[in-house]
């Protein structure tokens, strides 16, 4: 019986190897955002006003139909055949068994983009770009798509090196790409539900992801997993608790081509927001300087000692800044 079982699924594993994704995600993507849709519409968890979500909902699907026209018309998803057509040669081949191959490269695919996802808070290079993934003031099912167009471009390429490496076929890769879909649209949804502590021991759910969209930079800079949320426990990235804003502070709600200008700036404000405004709040200047105070013991690694050092040399630079 065993026997049996193992063919069916090596048999799946093979048809899978040789499904297009045209023939497996669209439909499976739509259907489940079209049902999470539904569910926030229902029984959302977090009550967020008419105009808010709205707004976060036209932003974020008009930012999806920008990156899907621009990856068309620059052809860059031509780099994962490529990465197809030399990558029969990865690591992947050492493994004869196509349902443990398939399963490997689901794992390790979701490795790839736990690490991603934290580089690009940990470099202030891509946070520039990734920042505008954070800047919706709610948080839905919509937010999965709010992506800048520049680490979309990146994050292809970071995919198609990992078929050359792993020498994962490119059909397996594109249907693993679809779960991960589902996954993520999954934990960006605004539900809660009964179990959700349980099931959130093996993968990412809404109420840990929750946490990463958090306004407090110590509390965004967690939980990265996309798929398994083991990968944040094995790396000291994880971090339960509910947070009581989202988004990025003093950042308003934007429009599509807002936020493709936001992303090519350094500055962490808003363009629309006049850095002046920092001044008029006592209580916003001192959370602008708990940001920069906790960047710096971040940059030295958090060791012991410095914290009142950290919190005046930040003060000093918020206050200068402010100044000029």
């Amino acid at each position: 019986m065993l026997t049996k079982a193992h063919a069916m699924l090596s048999h799946a594993a093979h048809s899978l190897a040789n499904l297009s994704a045209a023939d497996f995600s669209p439909f499976a993507v739509l259907a489940f955002f079209v049902f999470l849709f539904a569910l926030e519409a229902l029984c959302g968890y977090r009550k967020v006003p008419p105009k808010t979500i709205r707004q976060s909902y036209l932003a974020n699907l008009g930012t999806f139909l920008l990156n899907d026209t621009l990856m068309s018309l620059m052809s860059v998803s031509s780099l994962l055949l490529l990465a197809q057509h030399y990558g029969r040669f990865g690591l992947l081949r050492f493994i004869p068994d196509p349902v443990l191959k398939t399963v490997a490269s689901f794992v390790l695919f979701d490795l790839v983009l736990y690490l991603w996802h934290r580089a690009n808070h940990s470099f202030d290079g891509l946070w520039m770009f990734h920042k505008v993934h954070h800047s919706d003031p709610t948080m839905n099912v919509t937010t999965a798509f709010r992506l800048h167009f520049v680490e979309v471009v990146f994050t292809t390429v970071i995919k198609a090196a990992f078929v050359l490496v792993t020498g994962v076929e490119a059909a397996v890769l594109l249907a693993n790409e679809a779960l991960i879909t589902l996954l993520v649209m999954f934990h960006h949804a605004n539900l809660n539900f009964k179990g959700e502590r349980l099931l959130g021991g093996l993968i990412v759910v809404p109420s840990l992801h929750r946490l990463h969209h958090s306004t407090l930079r110590q509390e965004h800079d967690s939980n990265y997993g996309a798929a398994f949320s083991f990968w944040d426990r094995l790396f000291g990235s994880f971090a339960e608790k509910e947070p009581k804003t989202i988004g990025l502070e003093a950042v308003p709600g934007l429009g599509v081509l807002q936020l493709m200008r936001y992303g090519l700036i350094c500055e962490w404000a808003a363009p629309e927001q006049p850095v002046e405004a920092a001044a008029a709040s006592p209580q916003f200047l001192e959370r602008m300087i708990a940001e920069a105070a906790y960047y710096r013991a971040e940059k030295r690694g958090f060791a012991p000692g410095d914290d009142r050092l950290d919190w005046l040399e930040a003060e000093k630079e918020i206050r200068s800044r402010l100044n000029q």
